[in-house]
């Protein structure tokens, strides 16, 4: 698939993958869904990826949807649809993100607002900008929450923050989504990427490809478990199966012989037969 509004550059073990409608901040349409839904299933899918940087071209992150359409924009398109079949456009990005095996760092450079902030909830890694302005809008513009949102973002800063947030649909500063537990650093402009890129490379030099997908996954099953019973299962099947594959020997081994360890296993072909554990709920 070729890109019109988002750009996919490959460095080395790191692939950026930057929103590309500069003129408009990046503004979200149908197009950039399906093209971000593409590389995040091509870079899954590619073992020379061991980390993606989502980052917005120009002075933006993305100024939520493109609401050129007027007071149809999110109107649209939906007249002869069963509204038990539909699903929003964000939700659909959101749900293909989760369901990847590499680790997604935002860097976050400029507005990110509707959604543009909620896309960046399961990216499991989020620095902003001093020049960050964040909002989830929903209630200013009449709509609700979207891209899942009302399942990551409770779950990230806690439900009296998610609450603060939504409500007032007020656009808040990058020192604010620090103190909020949003972010997890907030940088100079000109420091950003680095940062990300810094953070990017010390998973790509010093970790296991096949453990950091399968951490990934854990983290997110372990946010919806109703006990720590459910944790501990999937924990003992991991330390069973990766006990005693070629990883964790090299992984020991190069420790123990104080070298850098060069691990054999790769995620497109390697997992463990207990992955995946989960299955996708239908609601249709």
């Amino acid at each position: 698939m070729s890109y019109s509004e988002i750009l996919y550059d490959k460095d080395g073990p790191i692939l950026y993958l930057t929103l590309n409608r500069p003129e408009k901040l990046n503004a979200f349409t149908g197009t950039m869904q399906k093209e971000l839904i593409d590389a995040y299933e091509r870079a899954d899918e590619d073992d020379d990826v061991r980390a993606i940087i989502v980052t917005g071209a120009g002075r933006g992150f993305c100024a939520g949807a493109d609401l050129s359409g007027g007071g149809d924009t999110f109107a649209g398109r939906r007249q002869d649809i069963d509204p038990d079949d539909y699903r929003d456009g964000g939700g659909v990005l959101t749900l293909a993100l989760y369901k990847i095996g590499k680790p997604v760092i935002a860097a976050i450079n400029g507005p990110a607002v509707g959604i543009g902030a909620t896309m960046t909830l399961p990216m499991d890694i989020r620095l902003a900008s001093t020049e960050a302005r964040i909002g989830f809008v929903f209630s200013r513009r009449g709509i609700v929450p979207e891209a899942c949102s009302s399942y990551f973002l409770p779950r990230i800063v806690g439900p009296g923050q998610a609450a603060e947030w939504f409500y007032t649909g007020r656009v808040f500063d990058a020192q604010e989504a620090l103190d909020g537990g949003l972010v997890s650093r907030v940088l100079e402009p000109d420091k950003l990427l680095d940062a990300c890129a810094e953070i990017a490379l010390e998973i790509a030099d010093n970790t296991a490809p096949v453990s950091v997908s399968l951490c990934r996954q854990m983290i997110y099953s372990g946010l919806s478990a109703t006990h720590p019973m459910e944790s501990h299962r999937i924990e003992s099947k991991g330390i069973y199966w990766m006990g005693k594959s070629p990883d964790v020997r090299e992984g020991v081994e190069a420790f123990l012989e104080k070298r850098p360890a060069k691990y054999p296993q790769r995620p497109s072909k390697d997992m463990p037969p207990y992955y995946p554990w989960r299955e996708e709920p239908d609601f249709r």
